[in-house]
């Protein structure tokens, strides 16, 4: 049976919501605030935005505009493209990897998502209240130590995942960001009201935007670069896959501008957030992925109003995750519907279930299963590296590759709809910085 027409974003504004959701997840909640506290404050957050505009953008645009043409998921739109353009079919490769990438992201981003999951219900419980250091420690571990716990999360979260992409891009993935995101937005501003009240705002401030540039170093920049390059969710399908859906109306680079000013504000938002509540509590800015599963947790342990704070925030954490996952649940799922006879509800099953399989072996990996696999490293850990620090990095630098030497040039400059100094600027960031800024984040990442 012939496959129905291939679905469309109902408006721009749908579109930028789902781009954002995708590109607003744990990275920004979760990793983008330690990682100032890791990298010494405003030097990392200036670097991170110069990133940003230099290499997340290009490789943005070039995503999408990939996926428009193509209309297809993103292992054919990189077949046919190829095709069209006289070039090799190995080109595939880069649409394929981005959806395998997606898939094994899926896999260990669900078990993050249930620890979220488990937080929100502690909250409710109040199992955070009064406890010392220690306490919420043991709380962490043994939460990483039960097996049944872990699963119970990651079903559920997965679970969630399912049921929204299932029901396809307008009833389901719009459906889900014009609630999610909105909320998102509104959970932040208040907790950011919060920390306004600590008397310690100002203090983050002064951290966050004024720069000591004795602390930057070259590793400093070099984490700036991956994180900038990954909050964005590019190399991963995604954006490519949410592309296909777009109308020849959208302008990319204006749209572009739009998703990545909403996801850094909202990265800079949850450090606003999070960094008064730890310099009133005096604690350990620098404590790396255990600021959010330890340190703040004990602080709404023993702060008035705790209760409904950490509720509030980890309920925020959660949210942020659903958007992300579902996008990462999408380019596997197009491509599965398109390649195969299966509906959009059977093949949204049989990729789910197949990154909560893979997911239960990550999740063991923090118990039974805790010897290393491979390099050292257990299965939570390899598929982490093997993604972020291999997969993604190559994937992304074979799509704007692609996008700026082997699409026809003029084509590219009038779909992009440039000026005749936008023309040049846009050739030399995309011919030249943004691959090289990708190919420092892999060479680095494999050192």
């Amino acid at each position: 049976m012939a496959k129905l027409a291939h679905a469309q974003w109902s408006s721009r504004m749908t579109f930028v919501l789902a781009a954002a959701g995708s590109a607003v997840g744990l990275g920004n909640i979760w990793k983008f605030p330690y990682m100032v506290g890791e990298s010494g404050g405003a030097a990392f957050v200036f670097v991170y935005l110069l990133c940003i505009a230099l290499i997340g953008l290009p490789i943005l645009v070039s995503e999408w505009l990939l996926g428009r043409r193509g209309q297809k998921n993103p292992a054919s739109t990189m077949s046919e493209l190829a095709r069209g353009a006289n070039k090799p079919k190995a080109w595939a490769i880069v649409g394929v990897s981005g959806i395998i990438g997606a898939f094994l992201i899926l896999s260990f981003y669900s078990v993050i998502g249930g620890w979220s999951l488990y937080y929100t219900v502690n909250s409710v419980s109040g199992a955070f209240s009064g406890q010392d250091a220690d306490g919420i420690g043991a709380l962490f571990n043994g939460m990483l130590s039960n097996p049944g716990l872990l699963l119970l999360g990651h079903s559920v979260f997965m679970l969630l995942v399912i049921g929204i992409v299932a029901r396809g891009v307008t009833k389901g993935l719009e459906g889900a960001v014009r609630i999610l995101m909105p909320v998102l937005a509104l959970l932040l501003v208040v907790l950011i009201g919060y920390g306004m009240s600590t008397g310690h705002f100002g203090e983050a401030l002064t951290y966050m935007f004024n720069p000591d540039w004795s602390k930057l170093t070259a590793e400093t920049v070099l984490a700036a670069l991956g994180h900038a390059f990954f909050t964005l969710s590019l190399g991963m399908g995604i954006m490519m896959a949410y592309g296909s859906y777009l109308g020849k109306d959208i302008n990319l680079l204006q749209t572009a501008r739009t998703v990545i000013i909403m996801d850094t504000v909202i990265a800079l938002g949850a450090g606003l957030a999070i960094f008064p509540i730890v310099f009133a509590n005096n604690l350990d800015l620098a404590s790396g992925p255990g600021l959010i599963f330890v340190t703040l947790p004990l602080a709404f342990g023993n702060m008035d109003g705790g209760l409904i704070l950490g509720l509030m925030f980890f309920l925020l954490l959660t949210f942020a995750a659903l958007t992300s996952a579902i996008s990462l649940l999408e380019p596997v799922v197009e491509f599965v519907e398109e390649r195969t006879p299966l509906s959009r509800v059977m093949a949204t099953v049989v990729a789910g279930v197949g990154a909560w399989l893979l997911g239960i072996a990550a999740l063991l990996s923090f118990n039974v299963w805790s010897e290393p696999l491979m390099f050292g490293l257990g299965v939570f850990d390899l598929l982490d590296t093997l993604t972020s620090k291999i997969m993604l990095p190559l994937t992304g630098l074979g799509a704007i590759l692609f996008a700026a030497w082997c699409l026809d040039r003029k084509s590219v400059e009038a779909e992009l709809e440039l000026s005749t100094t936008g023309k040049s600027v846009w050739n030399i960031i995309a011919r030249y910085v943004a691959p090289a800024g990708v190919i420092a984040v892999f060479v680095t990442g494999l050192i």
